[in-house]
């Protein structure tokens, strides 16, 4: 990434929105973030505010984790096939909520310019985080074949000049830390070895169907379950070293932005260090997620010293919205607006 003279500019929201629906979304949120946003999703309001879980019944019940509803497998089951794995619809949903984000930018009120973004996980978050283990091996190309399915039909029906896609890359991150020993906790282990090889080749495998002309993105997260990671980041080095591959497995297809997390305790230099070490296509804007609800000063303390290691970012959350309170949204969005410049 290039150095230029250190500026703050820019917001990303990275999926989900704590709002009704999504012409909630599209109404308020513009106006919030005035000419701070490049992209705008619908929120992942309802059945999918909880990341993935709405892919549960996408598989087979005899292959799903008893915790979400699995089953025993009889002992006759014939097998399972593609035809077992039920479309994952990102593309239909995708879909509805373009009618309504074209609604709102003929009326003015998403800005042109503002594309309509795809938040999609890569399959071994699905894979991993939804199936048992003994099924991993069986479920992982059959789901992958459904998720390709539908990012093709997702770029086949937006046009390109419209569409911007992020891939959530949550699993992916907890499997390398298992890898690492960081946790142990065998529902974080990985099917395949090398794991940081596997992931990137997987990651290739979705991001080429994505046309160059579309911007792509990466969130790089370590979860959010009960508003707390599944395990807290030593620092930005193990994301800098994923992102860095990532960008040569895809290329030439070019990385666009990536996101990172910054818990609330962290604004030391040490904690963005490596960032220093991020070597991704010049052009990549990069986004931090340094905004924590009611936290205004803390935020810009944390946005000082990654200045002090990166001269050019965005702000984000840590993580998704969705399960934010929606009493915090106000101040969210508040606090993201008084440390940016804008971008349009």
């Amino acid at each position: 990434m290039d150095s230029k003279t250190p500026s703050v500019s820019g917001v990303l929201l990275v999926g989900s929105i704590p709002l009704p629906s999504n012409d909630d979304v599209f109404t308020n949120i513009p106006a919030a973030l005035p000419g701070r946003l490049l992209s705008i999703p619908d929120g992942e309001t309802g059945i999918r505010n909880l990341y993935t879980r709405w892919q549960v019944d996408r598989f087979p019940k005899e292959v799903v984790k008893p915790h979400l509803g699995g089953i025993e497998m009889p002992a006759n089951h014939p097998g399972f096939t593609l035809e077992s794995i039920k479309p994952t619809q990102y593309d239909t949903v995708a879909f509805d909520s373009y009618q309504r984000f074209l609604k709102f930018r003929e009326q003015g009120i998403i800005p042109a310019g503002v594309r309509f973004q795809v938040s999609i996980p890569p399959p071994l978050n699905c894979v991993l985080g939804h199936t048992r283990p003994e099924f991993h091996t069986q479920m992982d190309p059959l789901y992958e074949q459904r998720m390709i399915e539908s990012v093709q039909s997702l770029v086949r029906g937006i046009p390109a000049e419209d569409l911007a896609v992020q891939l959530d890359l949550c699993f992916d991150v907890t499997a390398l830390e298992y890898d690492r020993g960081r946790l142990t906790n065998d529902y974080f282990k990985p099917w395949f070895s090398p794991v940081m090889e596997g992931i990137v080749e997987r990651v290739q495998r979705v991001s080429a169907l994505i046309p160059a002309e579309v911007p792509l993105g990466f969130h790089l997260c370590y979860g959010d379950l009960g508003h707390k990671h599944f395990i807290e980041p030593e620092d930005l080095g193990l994301l800098v070293e994923l992102a860095n591959n990532i960008d040569r497995q895809i290329s030439p297809r070019p990385l666009n932005w990536l996101h990172m997390p910054v818990p609330k305790s962290r604004d030391d230099p040490a904690y963005f260090e490596p960032l220093k070490r991020l070597d991704v296509n010049k052009d990549a804007r990069l986004y931090l997620g340094v905004v924590h609800a009611n936290d205004e000063e803390g935020t810009r303390r944390r946005i000082k010293t990654a200045l002090s290691v990166v001269p050019q970012f965005g702000v984000a959350t840590e993580c998704g919205m969705g399960r934010t309170p929606p009493e915090d949204l106000m101040s969210i969005l508040e606090i993201s607006k008084n440390v940016t410049e804008p971008v349009l």
